[in-house]
């Protein structure tokens, strides 16, 4: 039991020292160059209660929009139908060209195989048949 006493007492020893020595008086000290309340910062995030309640009356969420808000938000939505438009004609593109290429490759694939079988059917009695003359 004497060892943790004195583990403890050592602890507790080390732990004032710390708390009343001079570096951490100086880390806590505050640094008065840049003051933490400037005057300008609580103009910056708070307004007047009647500030807030003119800006409020004046645009609630009945009121019409301004010109010039409405003109914007359309332009919005016609870049936006445009940049779909234009996405979606893409996509329909790369497909059509997926289909043509699959198209021709089954389609020779078919060829190539006819051409096979005639040949391996032909017995020579008959003229082979060509589609060219």
């Amino acid at each position: 039991m004497s060892w943790t006493r004195a583990f403890v007492f050592s602890l507790l020893s080390i732990l004032l020292l710390i708390a009343f020595s001079n570096v951490v008086k100086s880390s806590v000290v505050r640094d008065d160059s840049k003051p933490a309340d400037a005057p300008g910062a609580r103009r910056q995030v708070f307004m007047a209660e009647s500030d807030a309640s003119n800006f409020f009356k004046r645009r609630s969420r009945r009121s019409p929009k301004y010109y010039a808000e409405l003109q914007a938000e359309q332009q919005m939505k016609r870049a936006a139908s445009e940049r779909r438009r234009e996405y979606n004609e893409e996509q329909r593109n790369e497909y059509e060209n997926y289909v043509e290429e699959d198209r021709d490759e089954i389609n020779e694939r078919t060829r190539a195989m006819n051409e096979q079988l005639r040949e391996y059917h032909y017995d020579g009695l008959y003229p082979r048949f060509h589609w060219f003359h």
